[in-house]
């Protein structure tokens, strides 16, 4: 019973960490006519600060992996976390739009510590074979976010006012710092043998990236999660100024397409005892390729309309449920030895595709569902092809581990 007690708690202190970041996201979405009557300026404007997020969290990803591997797990969390406090203060104080829009990207440098750290402890704490499972157990407390955040963001906005939305981050912050220090173990060691030096972390980088089961199945996770930020960034304009919902309904609508990640992620789970990582990914892009297409399609002839969008948009998430774990449990496959730098440089690739897809969004905002649409189903697509065309060059390119076995048996018969 105290072992499944502290599996649980476990568990769930790095769904929050994974969280944090999400959650820092859903809960404004509500706000932005509200900040941007309030701060004098745009909603287009109001969505760069959204991008700032996004580029913060590529960035500080690259900082915090080696830390991770010198300092040890929880001290470099600690000082995200705190960095994360004093942003939401400042965003929950500013007084105009770049200023919000500097402070959320500080906000982003602190929550990402909470990304990296909980995936490498992942890696160091679980065998590979279960990492997929514990991935989508942890996106159970992930997805919870988009359930309760947006919903939470929209009654405390038009309770209170978007100033006080930060106030409630703050206080998240808070409760995420007692329950590290309370329930979450030091999972690995530091390791003073290894540089902060600029040019030994970029060399350590560099052999991460070079190694195809790293970069095909990062990149096909990264390229899928965009669709999911283009939708982010753009669904605010399209339920709120294009089909008209408060923001009240708004959050109950992000809710509830919110819950085909949820059901997803837990079906995965299901779905590992009788098929492998790889072929559920792979079903699952092609899935979301027509449903994005489809999606932009209906946008394009200007037949797009509130409940078919919702219906689409609740598939096409729905199969981020199954892109995510398994292709996140694919690529940290390799890299126990390094963890924390592998799950920095697949957050960072992400984040920072992540950002370009949102950016991409508020600038061909034209007043209709066909940007937010159009980039959902081009980054879907472009996804299935570097999955397929990656796939072929992996069978072909042994990986380094594969190299080493090699070595192995040459040496064993000689």
């Amino acid at each position: 019973m105290e072992n499944k007690r502290s599996h649980f708690n476990l568990i769930l202190i790095l769904g929050l960490l994974t969280a944090i970041g999400p959650f820092s996201i859903d809960m404004y979405l509500p706000a932005f006519p509200a900040i941007a009557k309030g701060l004098n300026t745009t909603v287009a404007q109001v969505m760069l600060s959204l991008s700032s997020f996004f580029i913060g969290i590529s960035v500080g990803q690259l900082v915090y992996g080696p830390m991770l591997e010198r300092f040890g797990r929880k001290k470099p969390l600690y000082v995200g976390l705190v960095i994360y406090l004093l942003a939401s203060i400042g965003c929950a104080f500013t007084a105009s739009i770049n200023a919000l829009i500097v402070f959320r990207f500080l906000q982003a440098l602190g929550s990402c510590a909470g990304m990296v750290t909980s995936r490498a402890i992942v890696r160091d704490l679980f065998a590979v074979k279960d990492n997929a499972k514990v991935f989508s157990s942890l996106m159970l407390v992930v997805a919870v976010s988009p359930i309760i955040a947006p919903t939470a963001g929209g009654y405390i906005t038009s309770a209170l006012g978007w100033r006080y939305v930060f106030a409630a981050l703050i206080v998240v912050d808070i409760a995420i710092l007692a329950g590290v220090y309370f329930l979450l173990p030091e999972s690995k060691k530091p390791d003073a043998s290894h540089s902060l030096k600029p040019m030994a972390i970029a060399l350590n980088f560099y052999r991460i990236l070079i190694q195809p089961q790293f970069y095909i199945y990062a990149l096909t996770g990264a390229v899928a999660a965009s669709g999911l930020y283009a939708y982010i960034s753009g669904s605010p304009q399209v339920f709120i100024e294009l089909f008209g919902v408060n923001e009240k309904q708004y959050g109950w609508i992000f809710a509830i397409i919110a819950m085909g990640i949820i059901g997803a992620s837990q079906i995965n789970t299901l779905v590992l005892r009788k098929h492998p990582s790889e072929k559920i990914v792979q079903t699952a892009l092609v899935v979301q390729g027509i449903v994005g297409v489809t999606l932009a399609g209906i946008a394009f002839f200007n037949w797009s309309e509130l409940y078919t969008t919702i219906a689409l948009a609740f598939l096409y998430l729905g199969c981020q449920g199954f892109i995510f774990p398994n292709a996140s449990a694919l690529t940290m496959a390799a890299f126990g030895h390094n963890a924390g730098s592998a799950s920095a440089l697949m957050g960072a690739i992400q984040m920072g595709i992540g950002a370009l897809a949102s950016a991409t969004v508020s600038i061909l905002q034209n007043h209709t569902a066909l940007p937010m649409t159009g980039v959902m189903a081009l980054c879907s697509i472009t996804a299935f092809s570097i999955f397929m065309k990656g796939r072929k060059l992996y069978v072909q390119q042994p990986t380094l581990e594969a190299l080493e076995k090699e070595d192995v048996k040459m040496i064993s018969g000689m």
